[in-house]
Formats: structure tokens, sequence, C-alpha cells
């Protein structure tokens, strides 16, 4: 048994259990836990997902979760309060993700990934799909008794103060990037805005999120590059970065927005300029 494969497909199944489902989002739930479980590669899947206009969002957020549990030093005596968190971050992604995808997107955004034609995945996948729909509903009501019962009232508090401490410097970074092209470089003020990027890669690591922990490495490792004066301030920086905060706010807020431009281009400036000095985008 895979117990990463089993620890995302449990999320996603709780995440889904507070939600109002009808038969087809059943369906792509169901989908979507098969394509889990039956990845060779569960890494290399998740980075094609990312790749994908109609999976790139839920993606990058199950991939949070995969790296905090392959990558991450996880404790397993909070790992039950760490399994609450993950999947209430699911519910509101999963929520959008099953909006706007039906059955047919999801298998042809899959076989679009995977480089299938259509018409080799006709008939396999009839069956496949109302047995997966099965077993979710089942296990469903196993874990909505669960969920009732149990009182996670300082979870949710420690899930909104940890949102509202990564956002809340976001706006003024954002501002301070803007003017930083044509402005003299305040030596005090990157440094300020460097400790507090390196602080909150440390927060968002710590609680499992990946991809918003590098985010904030590219950013505190270019501020010190910048104040170090080993990295030039132009505009393809500057958008880099601003890119690196748009995904941070996109992916805290929950936003229903495709930002795979705006990831790609944050992480390959940061395997550009940072990646050799093993400072961010750890693999």
């Amino acid at each position: 048994m895979n117990l990463v494969k089993v620890y995302i497909v449990q999320s996603i199944t709780t995440a889904s259990n507070n939600l109002r489902l009808n038969s087809q989002q059943i369906e792509v739930v169901g989908l979507l836990r098969e394509t889990i479980m039956n990845s060779e590669n569960l890494g290399d899947t998740l980075f094609k997902m990312k790749k994908s206009t109609v999976l790139s969002k839920l993606a990058i957020r199950l991939n949070e979760v995969y790296t905090f549990l392959t990558q991450g030093k996880v404790d397993f005596l909070k790992i039950s309060e760490q399994f609450r968190e993950h999947s209430r971050y699911l519910i509101r992604d999963l929520n959008q993700f099953l909006d706007n995808v039906n059955p047919i997107d999801y298998n042809n955004a899959i076989n679009h990934i995977n480089g299938i034609e259509a018409d080799e995945i006709k008939v396999e996948l009839v069956a496949k799909d109302l047995n997966a729909a099965s077993l979710l509903i089942s296990e469903s009501n196993m874990l909505k008794e669960e969920i009732i019962m149990q009182d996670d009232s300082e979870d949710h508090d420690s899930f909104n103060n940890f949102e509202d401490q990564i956002l809340s410097p976001i706006k003024t970074v954002d501002n301070y990037l803007k003017r930083l092209e044509s402005d003299k470089i305040n030596k005090e003020e990157l440094e300020k805005y460097s400790s507090i990027m390196e602080k909150h890669s440390v927060l968002a690591s710590a609680r499992g999120f990946g991809i918003i922990s590098d985010m904030h490495k590219i950013l505190f490792s270019a501020f010190k590059e910048i104040n170090f004066g080993s990295l030039n301030i132009n505009k393809s920086v500057i958008e880099s970065l601003r890119a690196c905060l748009i995904v941070i706010a996109a992916v805290v807020k929950g936003k229903e927005l495709d930002i795979t431009d705006y990831l790609n281009k944050a992480e390959e400036f940061g395997k550009k300029y940072f990646e050799s000095k093993n400072q961010v985008l750890d693999k």
C-alpha cells in the first residue's frame, strides 16, 4: 500500500464530503482518485497535471500535499491535525474544480497530458467510472460522521490565521516591486521584506504547502542577491518576482483563475538564478 497515495485520496474524499455533489461531480472525484491510485509516478503525474489549464489549479494544491509527504519532515504525532488542515484547504479548490469540470472534460485533460488519443479509451472508462463513484459514496457515509462529530474550531482559527499572515504583506511588497525598477534601492526596506518572505517560507513549509514556500524562497533569495549587488534589477526580474506574489495570493485565496503562466515564469526564474545554489525549488 502506498501511504502517500492513500493520504491524498483520503484528503480528497474528506474534502468532497463537505460538498453537495451531484452524480457528475461524484464521478469526477472518482476519476481523480483513480488517477492518483493508478499513477506509477505520482510526482510526475501531478507535474503534468499542473501544465493543464483544466487541471492546474487543483494539481497545484495536491502537489502541496505530495511535497509535504515526500520531502518534508512528517511529525506523526500531529499527522491527524495536518490531515484535517490539508483536507480543509482542498475544499475550496475542489469545489471550484467540480463546478467547472465534468467527466468528459476530466478524461480529455488526462488523456491529453498522457498523450492518449480519444479513440483508444472509449469503452474501458465506463465501468471504472461507475466503480469509482460507488466506492466514493460508500466511503463518504463513514467519513461524514467523523467530520461532523470532530471539534475543529481551533484548527479553523489556525487555518485562518495562516492565511491572514501569508497575505498581509503581499500588496505592500507588490507595490514595492512596482517602484523598485525606477527607485534607488533602500537596503533596510529590502532586508525587511527579505526577512518577512523567509519567515513565511518556513511557515508554509512547516504546514506542508510547498508551492507557497517555494515562491517565498525565490522572493527572499532574490531580495538578498539584489542587496548584495549580484542580481541586476530589470523589467524581467520584476515581472518574475511579481509572478511569485500572484501565485501565492491566488493559491491562498483559492482564486478561480488560470495561474499556469505565472507559476511557470516564477519557477523558471527560480531555476535560472537560484537552483544551482540549492536555495529554492527543492525537488
